[in-house]
C-alpha cells in the first residue's frame, strides 16, 4: 500500500496531466528495504515535447507543462527527524538536507530495466531526477548551498510539499465528489466545512 506522502504526490502529477507509476528499484543487498526506498515514482507527460525542461531548480506547478518525464523521489513528512522547527529555520533545513537527503542519495533513482516503458519508447536515462521535499531554505545563501549540493548529487530539481498542496487545493471543487481519491475527498470535506481555504491569488508581483 502506498504511503500518504506518495499518494499526495501521485495525485499532484496526475492532476497536472502525467501518467504515474511506481519506480522499479535495483535491490540493495547490503541494506534492508526502508520506507524511503519505496517512495519513488516515474511520471510521464505524453503531450510535452521531448527534450523540454524547466529552467529553474526549485519547480512550481507552472513548470509542469515544460517537463516530459521524471524519476521522482519523495522525502516526506513521515521522516522521524523532520520537525516543524526544521521547516521554519533555513540553517536547520540546510543541515537536514545535508544529513538526511544528500548523504542518502544512493537510495534513490536506481532503476531496473522496465519492459513496459521500453515498449512505449520511454528512456529513463533521459528523464529528469526530481526530489520532493517538505521544504526548501528561504534565505538566499542557504538556498544556493542546497541547490549546489543537490545538483552535485545528481538532482535536477526539487518540488516542496507546499507547492503540491496549494495546487491540489486549487483543483478540488466542493461540488464534486472524489470517491476514488482519499486525498482529494479529504481536502473537499475540509473546504466544505471552512477548515481550509483556497490559496489567495497573487494580484501584484
Amino acid at each position: 500500500m502506498a504511503g500518504f506522502d506518495e499518494n499526495i504526490v501521485r495525485e499532484y502529477f496526475e492532476l497536472n496531466g502525467f501518467f504515474v507509476r511506481q519506480l522499479r528499484k535495483h535491490a540493495l543487498p547490503s541494506r534492508k528495504k526502508s520506507a524511503e526506498e519505496a517512495n519513488e515514482l516515474v511520471v510521464y507527460h505524453p503531450q510535452t515535447a521531448d527534450g523540454s525542461s524547466p529552467a529553474g531548480f526549485q519547480l512550481f506547478s507552472s513548470d509542469m507543462s515544460q517537463m516530459r518525464g521524471a524519476l521522482v523521489a519523495i522525502k516526506g513528512w513521515h521522516h522521524s527527524r523532520f520537525t516543524p522547527a526544521i521547516l521554519k529555520s533555513s540553517p536547520k533545513l540546510l543541515d537536514f538536507i545535508k544529513k538526511e537527503v544528500v548523504a542518502k542519495m544512493d537510495l534513490h533513482f536506481q532503476v531496473e530495466a522496465d519492459e513496459e516503458a521500453e515498449a512505449e519508447g520511454q528512456d529513463y536515462a533521459g528523464f529528469l531526477k526530481i526530489l520532493i521535499l517538505p521544504g526548501f531554505p528561504t534565505s538566499e545563501a542557504h538556498r544556493e548551498e542546497c541547490t549546489e549540493l543537490l545538483k552535485a548529487a545528481g538532482v535536477d530539481g526539487v518540488i516542496v510539499f507546499s507547492t503540491i498542496l496549494e495546487n491540489l487545493l486549487r483543483h478540488v471543487e466542493v461540488n464534486h465528489s472524489y470517491q476514488k481519491s482519499d486525498v482529494l475527498q479529504m481536502l473537499r470535506v475540509l473546504k466544505i466545512n471552512d477548515m481550509i481555504r483556497e490559496p489567495q491569488m497573487t494580484l501584484f508581483s
